[in-house]
């Protein structure tokens, strides 16, 4: 109970405030007022509050009576802070309203900039008919050998293909739209979301983000801006978009749009992609006329391949359009399965397929399509395996590979008007076919040849055959697989040149002696359980011998003890062919020295490693137009009238880059000459020109090669079967094929008529540069193309004057530039043309025989061979099989 009674009335308990004049006050204080109110107090045995009325009665109250603490009046404290509060908001209220205002007029301003847009796009919507397109003969790319004379159109596989919306079939509609654009049949053509991304992206710097409606996918095709992605581009896209949506039917948008996206491998259009991923799967005939009932695809006259999809193919393709490269079947199975398996996932959603469907082969458990269904790109008939070779290497040139997406710089490189002169030479390339032809028959079962032929002086390939010929001529459609540039064959005793340039290099002479006699080696970390036999061919020996005389002789014995000496060593040799031309991977076994490598060579790989020997110790390459990995030059120029990587005219101009001394090339050479004039490669020989060069002969005869150097040209030859390593036992008028038989006549054979056409081609080596006119190249008469070696093509590229008929043979055209400069400038040997005498008889053979031990990858047994063509009675060199599955040696 409080004190004074139970009556008594209880008082506040708040501590008054202190006394102010107007003048002494603080803004602390004031704030403190509202805090020191009355508290509420107890009337008996109930608590009430003071009604907050009376509350500020009394302070008004008690501030007209000037009281100390009147909180009320305007005089008073309340007062005073409300006009104080007052002034402090009405600069914030005008800064806020100004805002507001500005805002609403950006808005405006925004709204009106993209209704203009909208508005001004509209007059420029593209009109683009994909047949149009596609028609425009005057912008193909074309490709010419090195003197103009034409070779035929670069294009990609069924190029000319379009199909009506019916002919597209059902299931690639439904997937394409299944997985680009769900929406597609009722928006606006328009993605805001899509746009808002690109907005931030481009802000924010990240990476770019592309179109999301097909419309707009469409729209940025037509107007080629795949790398400007931008907001700005992003809108003008969207506005022609939106605009296409209502001056189109939907089903053209799909139709220009599915005949039009890029699908990887050549393919643009669906009925492309359904003809190179499952013309063979559907039965396609190229061949056959179109609408016939023999074409393959559908019935007439719909006679379409993208009709004929199942859904696991058509979603395949479509999941493929986001990115072709990522998304191959054949380089990357198991995201292209997955990839396709998504698609399913969306046509099952979205009611385009049934369940029945999905699990089914039809659906997710349909195979993916393997290399060899997968249709390859048609190529000119004249040297086929030379321009698929040259393909890629076109595309790396427009930029592919250094930041332009592939079907970006295959557009450029197949539509864009280029004209693509080559290193070829057409007259060499028929010379090239009609040695081989002549000296190698033809038919089932019996060995193929592959040939390449390099300018020495600019590295630039001059004759290329890959595959079997029929009746003199490339059968590439039935054999694509290109053998000289594809083909990992065991070099044999070719190999021998690196070993040489090794020793050579660290102190070894032609006049260095060494001891012939078998060779029992132990092969390392085995314990001592696995023996190297090596033997020489005929297992003959001849003692004490030097090495000029053990390389004409190809003495295995005396390579390995040179491979093995201080100073040399595999691994150095290794390098050495690595430095000199050899771009597979080189094995370090103790059978290397002698070329029994784990993984084989190409022709054109040692082709271009003898030229740096035949170059003066100098490898010989381009950096932009040659080959990767400083390979040999196969494109001499690349006029673009639109420009290519910036520039109107790209031309090739040879690199060189000192690999072995001037004094140990020379070397080489001298000791190779004694091989061509009383070794084993005496069938290369050609009197009056020198000649060098080395043979090598596989154990069991699976491989038989010559290659060799004139001062103009080095040559490589490789006779043996494509498809796997089968022996030549008698194939060689009943007896056995080694490197200085077919190989070596058809090296001679050649380089006869390919020396004789330089020295009237006036070539004293390709120019590295060639002036370009208004235009392009002009045309004009120039030396005739072999027979049937050309179709018939465009003149060359027009420039200052219009093309003159040039000499023809089988329907090409010869054209050659006329403000090209002439090949004039002298080059060693390129004065007279050599004169056939007949090949030098061959010398002995000698029989060979050994055993083989079996051991771990890298070691060797020895196993026997014959040598060839040698006038020696030891004949040719001779060594054992690789247990690790590499082909043994001979001379």
């Amino acid at each position: 109970m409080p004190p004074g009674g139970a009556c008594a009335p209880r008082l506040a308990t708040t501590t008054a405030l202190p006394v102010m004049s107007e003048d002494d006050h603080t803004i602390t204080e004031l704030r403190e007022a509202p805090e020191r109110l009355p508290e509420p107090v107890e009337d008996g045995a109930a608590w009430t509050r003071r009604p907050a009325r009376a509350q500020r009665g009394g302070a008004r109250r008690g501030s007209r009576r000037g009281r100390p603490g009147g909180l009320g009046g305007r005089r008073g404290l309340l007062g005073r802070l409300a006009r104080r509060r007052g002034r402090r908001r009405r600069p914030r209220l005008r800064k806020l309203r100004l805002i507001l205002v500005l805002a609403g007029f950006m808005i405006l301003a925004v709204i009106s900039t993209l209704f203009g847009m909208l508005m001004a796009v509209a007059a420029d919507l593209p009109q683009i008919e994909n047949r149009a397109e596609y028609s425009l003969s005057s912008r193909n790319s074309y490709l010419y050998d090195d003197h103009w004379r034409p070779i035929g159109i670069f294009a990609p596989p069924n190029h000319e293909v379009i199909d009506t919306y019916a002919q597209l079939g059902p299931m690639m509609r439904d997937a394409i739209v299944s997985v680009e654009d769900k929406r597609f049949w009722s928006d606006p053509g328009i993605d805001l979301r899509g746009i808002l991304r690109a907005f931030v992206a481009d802000v924010t710097g990240r990476p770019t983000q592309g179109a999301s409606t097909i419309a707009e996918q469409f729209v940025k095709q037509a107007l080629n801006q795949e790398n400007n992605r931008t907001i700005f581009e992003k809108l003008r896209e969207a506005a022609l978009a939106f605009h296409l949506t209502r001056e189109w039917p939907r089903t053209k948008i799909l139709t220009e749009y599915l005949n039009s996206i890029y699908f990887g491998n050549g393919a643009y259009g669906a009925e492309s992609a359904a003809r190179v991923y499952f013309g063979k799967v559907l039965g396609y005939d190229p061949s056959a006329p179109a609408g016939s009932s023999g074409h393959g695809c559908g019935d007439p006259p719909l006679p379409s391949c993208a009709s004929m999809l199942s859904p696991a193919q058509a979603a395949l393709l479509a999941g493929m359009v986001a990115n072709p490269s990522a998304f191959d079947p054949v380089q990357f199975p198991a995201a292209a399965r997955a990839r396709r398996d998504l698609v399913l996932q969306d046509m099952l959603a979205q009611g385009y397929i049934s369940r029945s469907q999905y699990y089914s082969r039809q659906g997710i458990y349909a195979p993916l399509p393997t290399a060899a269904q997968i249709e390859q790109p048609i190529e000119p008939p004249a040297a086929p395996y030379f321009t698929s070779w040259l393909r890629p290497q076109i595309l790396a040139a427009l930029g592919l590979g250094r930041g332009v997406p592939a079907s970006v710089a295959e557009y450029r490189a197949y539509y864009g008007g280029l004209k693509i002169r080559t290193t070829i030479d057409l007259p060499m390339q028929q010379a090239a076919q009609e040695a081989i032809a002549e000296n190698l028959p033809e038919g089932p079962g019996e060995p193929v040849a592959a040939l390449v032929a390099i300018d020495n002086r600019t590295g630039q390939v001059r004759a290329m055959v890959g595959g079997p010929l029929v009746d003199g001529r490339p059968d590439f459609a039935a054999y694509p697989f290109n053998i000289a540039t594809e083909g990992e064959r065991q070099p044999g005793s070719a190999f021998k040149p690196f070993t040489l340039a090794v020793a050579l290099e660290h102190g070894y002479g032609p006049s260095s002696v060494f001891v012939s006699r078998p060779l029992n080696l132990v092969v390392p970390n085995s314990g001592g359980k696995e023996i190297y036999h090596v033997r020489n061919f005929g297992n003959e020996y001849l003692g004490p011998i030097t090495l000029a005389e053990a390389t004409i002789v190809s003495d295995n014995s005396v390579f390995t003890q040179l491979g093995l000496s201080p100073g040399v060593g595999t691994r150095r040799i290794a390098a050495m062919a690595r430095a000199m031309g050899i771009r597979t991977p080189v094995s370090t076994n103790y059978a290397m020295i002698i070329g029994g490598l784990k993984v084989g060579v190409s022709a054109l790989d040692m082709a271009h490693a003898y030229e740096t020997i035949a170059e003066g110790g100098r490898r010989v390459y381009d950096p932009v137009l040659g080959a990767p990995q400083e390979g040999p030059i196969g494109i001499a120029q690349i006029y673009c009238p639109s420009r290519c990587d910036g520039k109107r005219d790209l031309v090739a101009v040879p690199h060189y880059r000192r690999v072995i001394p001037p004094g140990v090339a020379a070397t080489i050479q001298t000791m190779l000459e004694g091989v061509a004039e009383h070794g084993t490669g005496v069938s290369a020989a050609i009197p009056g020109v020198m000649v060098a060069g080395k043979t090598g002969t596989t154990s069991d005869y699976g491989d038989a090669w010559f290659v060799g150097w004139t001062p103009e040209l080095t040559c490589a030859v490789w006779v043996g079967y494509p498809n796997g390593f089968v022996p030549m036992t008698h194939q060689f008028n009943g007896g056995p094929v080694e490197g200085g038989t077919f190989p070596a006549e058809i090296w001679r054979a050649f380089m006869i008529q390919a020396l004789q056409i330089y020295a009237e081609e006036g070539d004293g080596g390709h120019p590295h540069t060639l002036a370009i006119a208004a235009g392009g190249p002009a045309s004009v008469q120039g030396s005739a193309a072999p027979s049937g070696a050309q179709p018939a093509g465009p003149p060359a590229p027009s420039g200052a004057g219009s093309p003159t008929g040039g000499a023809q043979a089988g329907g090409g055209t010869a054209v050659q530039p006329s403000n090209a400069p002439s090949r004039s400038t002298p080059a060693q040997g390129a004065g007279t043309a050599p004169v056939a005498t007949g090949a030098p008889t061959a010398g002995g053979q000698g029989a060979g025989a050994g055993t083989s031990t079996s051991g771990s990858a890298g070691s060797a047994g020895a196993a026997g061979g014959q040598g060839g063509g040698s006038t020696t009675p030891a004949g040719g060199g001779g060594a054992g099989t690789p247990t690790s599955g590499g082909a043994g040696l001979g001379g």
